[in-house]
């Protein structure tokens, strides 16, 4: 994926999740975005990263498998935004990229 193009939802209905999202939490500043989070959860928890260098890609998909922390990465028309999976998978956390 191009860097800070438009994020395409990633049909994730036959993609089975690879690890718990855990409770799921919004920032107030994500909140501002106005969005139905849930594909971008989706995808997320199915390995579609977003808008991540290919490091951070291949971190992920190593941090899925060793039980690291998961960052994710989204573009929309009005901001970009992060979803964050603790290691534990206890909490993942909607933010601003600015946040």
């Amino acid at each position: 994926m191009k860097q800070n193009q438009l994020t395409e939802i990633v049909d994730t209905s036959q993609a089975a999740p690879l690890f718990p999202l855990g409770t799921v939490v919004a920032t107030p500043g994500a909140l501002t975005l106005e969005l139905d989070f849930r594909p971008f959860l989706a995808m997320h928890q199915c390995g579609f990263w977003g808008d991540v260098d290919p490091e951070d890609w291949q971190e992920n998909d190593l941090s899925v498998k060793k039980g690291f922390r998961i960052l994710s990465a989204y573009v929309v028309a009005n901001g970009r935004f992060w979803i964050i999976t603790e290691h534990d998978r206890s909490i993942t956390t909607i933010l601003l990229a600015e946040e």
